[in-house]
């Protein structure tokens, strides 16, 4: 293989690989990229065996053929290169060759035969999504998904079209102390999401928010069999899915709750995150004490100390007390962009709600802890 390509174009392509390829070694051979040379491009492939990705850009092509390599080193080197044309060439022994101008690099190979069989769709079935949206319900739900290994059903956001519905979709996200849902339009049919819904894993979700932030055009995407493949312009992701049977989410969603208070959320936030500095520092317990129109927020620890600060509420009901982990109830808050939210509750005992004052679609759940 022996390819002309600008240091520009090189970097971005390896620049997409750099959090798919496998970093712990449990198989050496994942630290790799795959490339290949042929039609006037250059196609990388990385994979975790989880989350694969594969892309292309255009390359003057000396001689076609294949090379894999250390995808960190080989993208460290070509990143600090001043812009301009490169070559890259495969040496014997699988080795690499950089070169660009007077610098010269020789990077270790391996055989390119030794590289997984990347995997293979054949669906065209495919909806189109658009990435706006995409990546809001993603941000809305990642952070409840939990980092238990030995619930690995929950290691993911579950997505599924709603009951009743050609395009609507549902994102659900818990760790079992914390849950959020959120629905939104598609305004396309949704393809091969079958009635059953999906789980989608938190890194896969990553790589595809990375792929599509900021971006205000649409994207494809598809499910067959075990898999989650996403397209947009070069780029090919496909995800393998998570196995198992997501639980009933719904029964941990109270209804009719009797307790409603509208508060500003920056104020909440902000309160939240100077009390809960002297807050027990592995429960980040903080105690919310409602009476008419006041909110007291309090926290104690007795080897660091207490903190307690009152709030202006929107409140009616009677008074009682409730405790929160405050980084749920934070991340809640961080994930909602209205002036305006809402909390709901029964009593200290049950879950609570965190909402935007002007979205029904989407819902915070937190469970409460003992005061």
């Amino acid at each position: 293989m022996k390819v002309k390509i600008e240091q520009k174009d090189f970097s971005q392509l390896l620049a997409r690989s750099q959090n798919i390829v496998e970093k712990r070694n449990t198989m050496p051979i994942l630290v790799n990229v795959l490339l290949e040379a042929k039609d006037n491009k250059l196609t990388l492939f990385s994979t975790d065996l989880e989350v694969s990705l594969t892309d292309s850009v255009d390359a003057e092509i000396l001689e076609p053929g294949r090379s894999a390599v250390n995808a960190k080193s080989l993208f460290d080197i070509v990143k600090e290169l001043p812009s301009g044309e490169l070559q890259i060439e495969t040496l014997e022994n699988h080795w690499m060759k950089v070169t660009m101008g007077t610098s010269e690099f020789n990077i270790v190979g391996i055989s390119p035969d030794e590289y997984p069989v990347f995997p293979t769709y054949n669906t065209d079935e495919f909806t189109q999504v658009e990435s706006k949206i995409f990546t809001e319900m993603i941000e809305k739900t990642i952070y409840s998904v939990s980092n238990d290994e030995t619930r690995y059903h929950l290691n993911g956001v579950f997505f599924e079209k709603l009951k009743g519905s050609e395009n609507s979709c549902r994102m659900v996200a818990t760790d079992g102390h914390r849950l959020s849902v959120i629905d939104r339009d598609f305004g396309d049919k949704l393809a091969g999401i079958g009635g059953q819904g999906v789980i989608i894993p938190r890194k896969g979700l990553n790589e595809i928010r990375k792929l599509i932030e900021g971006k205000d055009e649409t994207f494809e995407m598809a499910v067959e069999g075990a898999q989650l493949i996403v397209r947009t312009g070069s780029t090919l992701l496909m995800i393998r899915l998570i196995e198992g049977k997501y639980p009933n989410y719904q029964q941990l969603i109270p209804q009719s709750l009797k307790q409603s208070i509208r508060v500003r959320k920056d104020e909440l936030y902000s309160t939240l995150k100077r009390v809960s500095l002297l807050s027990n520092q592995k429960s980040k317990g903080v105690t919310f004490a409602l009476s008419q129109g006041r909110m007291q927020v309090s926290s104690n620890n007795p080897e660091m100390g207490d903190a307690r600060e009152e709030l202006e509420i929107d409140y009616k009901g009677e008074d009682f007390k409730i405790g929160f982990n405050a980084k749920y109830i934070l991340e809640a808050l961080n994930s909602i962009g209205d002036e305006t939210v809402t909390l709901e509750m029964n009593d200290q005992l049950s879950p609570g709600l965190v909402k935007p004052e002007a979205d029904n679609n989407y819902t915070c759940v937190v469970m409460p802890m003992r005061i």
